[in-house]
């Protein structure tokens, strides 16, 4: 049987995306960059603010961020739900880290994370 190894975000920008995430997610980080790594970056003309993969790890599944040349076009068919015990305190906080209401219902708010893919803030169940 599979085990969930982690969730795959296409984006234009991994190392933006990845930290906004980092931020939305209590526990979350961005994987820190060990110097073998940097200096793999550097071979190929890269730097950790231009790594075109970045990982983000916490108490859960890994969130991994890989930049593709392709725009988002539609609707996500998979997005991430979060719940905060105070939804509109947790919505503010999100708006300032760079989200975007995208449409407001009774028990849950789904927002557009800087890239526009779609994601909701509930209530607790």
């Amino acid at each position: 049987m599979a085990a969930l190894r982690e969730i795959v975000f296409d984006c234009r920008h991994a190392p933006s995306l990845a930290r906004f995430w980092a931020e939305v997610l209590d526990g979350y980080a961005v994987l820190p960059y060990d110097d073998a790594e940097i200096a793999r970056l550097a071979g190929l003309g890269l730097t950790p603010e231009t790594d075109p993969t970045v990982g983000v790890g916490g108490p859960g599944p890994t969130l991994f961020f890989q930049q593709v040349p392709d725009p988002k076009t539609t609707k996500n068919r998979v997005h991430l739900d979060v719940e905060a015990p105070d939804r509109s305190a947790e919505v503010d906080r999100l708006l300032g880290l760079g989200a975007r209401v995208h449409q407001v219902q009774e028990h849950l708010t789904t927002l557009l994370d800087p890239e526009g893919n779609e994601f909701c803030v509930a209530d607790p169940d």
